[in-house]
């Protein structure tokens, strides 16, 4: 059978298995997410039963994660956001996305590190690993339960907002320390501790660079989508643009330009967005409902995957660290939170209390929590810890604060 044939057999049985999965969250009346989760699970048992290679290799899902389901995530996301709202928040989201976002992970990197308590199989780099990663927030379930209240669209933008521009930092935070795990350059790393370290300013020039870099490729591309789209002058070749453009300015600025390409992504979603809303919103109505559908679609992949590649062990021989992992990761959001929220009312309109609590308990983890673990690479000999660790936040955002939200909302009387 030809590599092609193969390659469509497995993506096949992936998206059967996402389908089976909404099946089971409306006969469950749960999340789609953890509908799909269950589906992994049962395909996952299926697979021994019929002899089938889902072709699913640690050595390739970075690549999966990174290059064709990230992007369309991320554009959809900020394709979302109402460009008019969004710029009355900007300041605040901006805050919370760098200064939040970099408590958040240093608060999850101590209380796991010294919380597990194995400077031998579970570094600092691990830490920083794991705290990169749970930075990462997906108010998915809080955002639909605040759209069924009927919550004014401020509210909702600066979650949405602060949501997406918090994964897009999360992200460059990941592959940055990813990468010092992977070369050792972090001074006392398992992978190479004879290489030398590099200074904190060496690391925030190269933080700057990938993500501003970022910023500037993705603000190019957005203003080229834009033009061709208005040179074009046809909603179904518009969809095509875009689909394009968000693959095209992760693909350009990740792999020639060598910086951020989730950034880049972002920019691009955001400026074509901005720039076609004051033009014509027949493109506006018809990418919409597309960009929904592909979203909702690897939302569905991501947690068909988890469901894969979960074990009964995880939670037998990892649950200390599992619990450990939800209560850093609840602990260092709220704290976050409230230690930046004062600071927003000097770069735009203050944040009611109220705002912060659920800011707070709707930080749930979700899908880009768990592409970014699932991209780890197997050759870090703590990556299995991370993964599960990663595994027991979500599987508790899913079940403890995505159910409880609605209840919440309404007792705020958002």
């Amino acid at each position: 059978m030809s590599d092609v044939v193969t390659v469509v057999g497995q993506g096949l049985y992936l998206a059967v298995a996402a389908i089976v999965g909404l099946g089971i969250s409306r006969i469950l009346r749960i999340d789609n997410t953890l509908g799909c989760l269950l589906a992994g699970i049962l395909a996952a048992l299926l697979l021994p039963v019929i002899d089938y290679d889902t072709g699913l290799r640690a050595t390739s899902l970075r690549e999966l994660v990174f290059f064709v389901i990230l992007p369309v995530l991320i554009f959809e996301s900020a394709w979302q956001l109402e460009p008019k709202v969004l710029k009355r928040w900007t300041g605040a989201i901006l805050l919370f996305s760098t200064l939040g976002l970099v408590i958040c992970a240093v608060l999850i990197a101590a209380i796991t590190y010294y919380g597990i308590g194995h400077p031998e199989g579970f570094p600092w780099v691990a830490a920083m690993l794991t705290g990169a990663i749970l930075a990462a927030t997906d108010p998915v379930s809080v955002m639909n339960k605040l759209r069924q209240e009927k919550t004014g669209e401020d509210l909702l933008t600066l979650i949405d907002g602060e949501s997406l521009f918090n994964d897009a930092a999360a992200v460059v935070l990941y592959s940055l320390v990813l990468g010092l795990a992977t070369y050792g350059i972090v001074e006392g790393s398992s992978m190479a501790p004879e290489a030398p370290s590099l200074g904190i300013g060496s690391v925030s020039f190269y933080f700057c660079m990938v993500f501003f870099g970022g910023v500037a490729v993705g603000f190019v591309c957005g203003l080229i989508t834009t033009l061709i789209i208005l040179f074009l002058r046809s909603p179904n070749a518009a969809l095509m643009t875009l689909v394009i453009a968000a693959f095209g300015s992760f693909y350009l600025a990740e792999s020639i330009l060598h910086v951020s390409g989730i950034i880049s992504v972002m920019m691009c979603a955001i400026v074509a967005r901005a720039c076609l809303s004051k033009q014509n919103t027949t493109y506006l109505a018809h990418a919409g409902p597309t960009w929904e559908w592909m979203g909702l679609f690897f939302t569905n992949i991501i947690f068909v995957i988890m469901g894969l590649v979960i074990t009964f062990e995880m939670f037998s021989h990892q649950w200390l660290a599992m619990f450990i992992a939800a209560a850093a990761a609840l602990g260092a959001r709220a704290l976050s939170v409230f230690l930046v929220a004062p600071l927003t009312r000097f770069v735009g309109p203050p944040i009611p209390k109220s705002w912060r609590l659920l800011m707070s308990w709707g930080g749930l983890r979700g899908v880009i929590a768990v592409a970014l673990v699932l991209s780890l690479p197997v050759e870090l000999p703590y990556w299995w810890t991370i993964q599960s660790m990663v595994f027991g936040v979500v599987l508790f955002s899913l079940l403890v604060q995505g159910t409880t939200s609605g209840r919440l909302i309404r007792k705020l009387n958002l």
